[in-house]
Parts: C-alpha cells; structure tokens; sequence
C-alpha cells in the first residue's frame, strides 16, 4: 500500500493507494459540498431532499407564503406542533374520523407540511390513506417531495411491490425524478434481496440522464461491496472522482468496512488516519461502523486504535456495540479499560438503572455470554446446548447477536436441534434474531427434512418482518411438497406477504398439489393466479405438464398446456425483460434445479 500528498486549490490533498485504487481524502474545508450522514443515510438524503424543497418553495413563494402566515396560520403556532397535531390524529384515530378533522384544520396543505407529516411515520396503511386523501385536495398537488417520502415509508416496510407502485406512479404523472428518488428505490431495492434490481435502477437513472450525487455513488459501492462485486465497486468510486465529487465521510467509512470485512485491516486504518490529517475526521456514526465490523472479524489490536481516537475526541459507542466489543475483548482475554474510558454512559450501573435489573443479574448475563463465546470459539456445540438451557432456566437474558451466532453456527455444522434450541430461546424472551440466522435455520431444517419445524420458522420470520424473498419461499413451498406435506405448503402461502405471491410461489403450490395427486385444486391455484394477472412462465407449464403427464388419465387437459407452453415460447418475453419473479420460477421449475 502506498501513499502521497500533492497540492490542490492550495489544499492538501491525501492519497492512500490500495489494488491501483487511489483513495483520495480531501481536507473538510475543500469539500464545500459535504453532505454529513449516518449509517442510515437513506433518511439523510431525505433530510437533504426536504431541506432543498423548503428553500425552493421559500424562494418561489415568499410572499404568498408571507400572506399565508398572516391568514391562515396563527403565528403563535409553530409547524412542529401543526405536523404533531396531525401525527397524532392519523395515529390515534379511526380514518373516517380522522379525516373530518383533517378537513377542519385551519391550514393550507402545501408540499412542505404533508411531506412533514408523512416523514413522522404514522402508521403505514394510514400514511397511504392520507397521501391519497391529499391528492383530492383542491388546489394540492403532489410533487417529488411527497411522492420519494411515500416510496421511502413502503421501502423501509418492507413493501416492495407498493414502492415500485408509487415510482411508477410518478413516471406517469411525470413527476421530476432525481438522484434522491433513484436513490431510495436502488437502497430498498437492495435491502429486499434483490440486488440485480438495485443495479437495474442504477442504469436506469443513467439512461434517464440523471446525474448521481455523492451519496448515489456511496449507497451504489456499498451494493457492491455487500455483494462481492468488489471491481464494480472499485470502478464506481473511480468514476465518482473523475466526476469531481468529493467523497464524503460515510463513503471512506464504506470503503473502510469492505477492508476490514477482507482483512485488509492495515489498510482500513490507514485511511483512518489520513481523514484526520486532512481535516476530515470520522464521525460518530462512521466510529460505530468499524468498532462493530473490528469486533466481530476479532481484530482487537486495530479496535484499541478506534477506541484511543474515540476517547481523544469525545465520541461515545451506541450500547449494543458497546456490548459487541466488550465480548470481544474478554474473548481475546485483553483489558477492557480503554473500552470503558471511551464509553463513561455504558458502565453495568446505569444500563441496570435503565433497563430495570440488577446489577447481579447484568453480572451473570456477561459471565454467561462470555462462557458461550468461549465454547463456540472452541467448537463444542454440545456443551453450549446445556448451557443454553441452563441459562433459559434461570431467565437471563442472553444478547441478539449471540443468538443469532449460536443459529448460524449449529445450522452451519448441520445441528438443527441444537439451531432450534436457540431459535426457541429467543422467542421464549423475546429476543429480536437476524435474517441471516432465520435463512441459515430454514436452510439447515430443509435439509433435515424437518417441515412442522420449518413452517414454525418461516411463520415467525415473517412476524419479525424480515423478507423471506421469493425464491427461498419458493424453494420451501416446494421441499414440502416433495415430502407430502401440502397443508404446511398452503399454509407458508398464505404467509406470504402480498408481493410474494408471484409466479414462482403460486407454480410452487401448483407443484405441491400435483405431486400430491390433487390436480383439480392444483388447477384452482392456477385459476387464482390468472385471476390476480399474474402470468405462467414456462416453468410453471412445465410444472403442469409433467402433473398431468404421471397421472394418465388427462389427455384434453394434459394437450391444451402443452399448446399454451409453444404459445410462451413462441410469443413470449426476451430474456432481457423478464420479470424477476419469472425468472426465478424458470430457474427453480423449467430445468428441475430443486429435486
């Protein structure tokens, strides 16, 4: 790894060069257009967004919006309370009433004051209703604003059918969209599982010659970089600087969690340190980042130079990551006295203070956390089974990250009992588990053949709202059909959210009832998909046809899908604009991948 400095606008400029990628850390005072957001930075380019939209209108309007103040405001009311006002009406009201005193509010419904309503969060189905009900209002018109909020409100839920909805909506309508919109569709897009259409988006704002901004970049590398498609990344942040965008602090934090994620930790704090000399220092949120990404990858000589630099400068750890790194420190048999002068608001008093336990008990919590980590360091499974039930016993309360670890690692060594051991405990207290810890469950339960479990799993994923995806739920519905289990498959089906119910889930529950011999209700499924419009793919005829071919006896039937499946493939779509969902079904059905 090597490194320079040269002069720019009378700045210096540092260059920190790893695998012919020049990382480039400008000073803070060069970098007039830094944006300053979180790890959550989808919301801060909304903060951005709206704080652009409130200048614009300002600008446009300021005397109309002067006349406003005058008539229908009174100016002793502040917008917070107006926006908190309305909150609590959506919140604490059915819609019918809700929207009659919505109606005599002594407001004017202008871009600002719903999109402000929308970004607190009231509740989904009544943000939906009250974005709807604004858009007849006389005289309102919804612009990017509002619309990029609503798409941002089914995005973080997880509705990722609604939020494709509402971005057609807007292509429609043609409304404006900018980076900013791109940028929340590509970010949930991604969280979803979908990274091909989170790429997808990416090229489609560039087509639409839209030009990205430094957080478009930074949430594009971080798609990559999560995805293993590192010379991707690479190329992008290269392309960004050629573009004289200045990265900002969360994009060094990216490309510093990619070289910790790799090993490269030497690397990783290299650019650590030259932010700092060029005046451009890691903020809180970036400090968080690595303390956990360091802590969990066990790299606790690096996490001591994180933690010095946090203590120097005053910057305090969120509590769950205070947590990750103490127990790594006590696994690594190191000191935790740095950790704790860092953090002065994490001592064992004030969070039994806070969370209405005693210090006793938070004493034995960490002793019995520490005992786990050290057994699974050690590989002996069997003896954190017994401690697992011990410690459930007595009602401590373990944290959700060692659970989710205990999940992966049984699952991972083919032990399901001892996986549900923990999955049992963390629903017996509550604890919140990771996604990855309920696929690498199902995964090892599928092979297991183990399907009243299975649907338990996959029913409390679902509570949790994590996305199960289409192609997993798929897979599931289609393993338990294959061990003649069509109750439990139905019943994964009708789990599905509504966006999950696509063509590869319904030619999977097809496939259930057929390989069961029930071919008139794997017809009625097929009814029932047409019904919605959702197409069949080739797959799904496929499926149909090798149905209707084991039972013999339904030749007209067995003729007519066979004509409709040439039909397809004479007429149908090109590869290029398949829907996804197609495309999973043809993956799993059309060449019998799933056995």
């Amino acid at each position: 790894m090597s490194k320079f400095c040269f002069r720019l606008h009378n700045f210096k400029v540092l260059c920190v060069s790893w695998n012919s990628l020049q990382v480039l850390i400008y000073p803070a005072a060069f970098c007039h257009s830094y944006l300053k957001i979180s790890s959550k930075f989808v919301h801060s380019v909304h903060q951005f967004k709206q704080n652009r939209s409130r200048g614009r209108f300002q600008q446009r309007n300021s005397r109309q919006y002067l006349k406003l103040i005058d008539e229908d405001v009174d100016p002793k009311t502040y917008m917070r309370d107006t926006v908190g006002k309305i909150y609590k009406i959506l919140k604490y009201s059915t819609w019918d009433s809700a929207q009659d005193r919505l109606q005599s509010l002594p407001i004017r419904w202008d871009s600002y004051t719903v999109n402000q309503v929308l970004k607190t969060h009231p509740p989904l189905e009544k943000a939906w209703l009250f974005f709807n009900w604004a858009a007849g209002l006389k005289e309102f018109k919804h612009d990017q604003f509002t619309y990029t909020t609503m798409l941002d409100i089914f995005g973080e839920a997880g509705r990722v059918s609604s939020m494709n909805y509402v971005f057609k909506q807007m292509q429609e309508k043609e409304i404006n969209i900018d980076a900013v919109t791109y940028t929340s569709l590509m970010h949930w897009t991604s969280s979803s599982g979908d990274v091909d259409g989170a790429i997808k988006v990416w090229k489609e704002m560039r087509t639409n010659g839209c030009s990205p901004t430094v957080v478009s970049y930074t949430a594009y590398m971080k798609v990559l970089f999560n995805n293993d498609k590192v010379k991707e990344a690479t190329d992008v942040y290269k392309e960004m600087l050629q573009s004289r965008l200045s990265p900002n602090c969360y994009t060094y934090t990216v490309l510093m969690e990619y070289l910790i994620g790799s090993g490269k930790c030497n690397e990783a704090l290299e650019i650590f340190s030259k932010m700092q000399e060029a005046g451009e220092p890691p903020d809180k949120a970036a400090c968080n980042i690595l303390v956990e990404k360091l802590s969990k990858s066990g790299e606790t000589w690096a996490l001591s130079q994180i933690l010095q630099y946090m203590k120097e400068n005053h910057i305090v750890l969120r509590y769950p990551v205070f947590v990750e790194a103490f127990q790594a420190l006590k696994v690594a048999g190191e000191s935790d006295l740095l950790l704790r002068e860092a953090n002065p608001h994490c001592t064992i008093e004030s969070v039994c203070k806070d969370s209405g336990r005693t210090i006793a008990a938070d004493i034995h919590s960490t002793i019995d956390e520490g005992l786990v980590l050290i057994l699974l360091k050690k590989g002996n499974l069997i003896a954190v089974d017994g401690l697992l039930a011990q410690i459930a016993d007595k009602n401590t309360r373990l944290g959700s990250e060692l659970i989710s670890t205990i999940i992966e690692v049984n699952s991972n060594h083919c032990r399901p009992e001892g996986a549900l051991l923990a999955f049992e405990y963390s629903m017996k207290s509550g604890t919140i588990i990771a996604r990855n810890s309920y696929l690498a469950l199902i995964g090892a339960l599928i092979r297991s053949n183990m399907c009243p479990k299975l649907v338990k799993v996959v029913e409390e994923m679902i509570k949790a709202r994590h996305s199960v995806g289409p192609y997993l739920a798929s897979v599931v519905i289609h393993k338990l059909g294959s061990a003649g289990k069509p109750k439990c498959a139905a019943k994964i089906f009708n789990l599905l959210p509504v966006d999950h119910k696509c063509t590869a889930t319904y030619t999977a529950l097809i496939g259930v009832y057929f390989s069961v011999g029930n071919f008139d209700k794997g017809l009625e499924v097929f009814k029932t998909m047409q019904r919605y419009r959702v197409r069949p793919s080739l797959g799904t005829y496929t499926v149909i046809l090798a149905g209707f071919s084991r039972s013999g006896s339904r030749v007209s039937e067995l003729e007519y899908f066979r004509k409709e499946k040439k039909r397809l493939q004479l007429h149908g779509q090109s590869q290029d604009i398949t829907p996804i969902e197609e495309k999973i079904c043809d993956l799993i059905f059309l060449g019998d991948v799933v056995s």
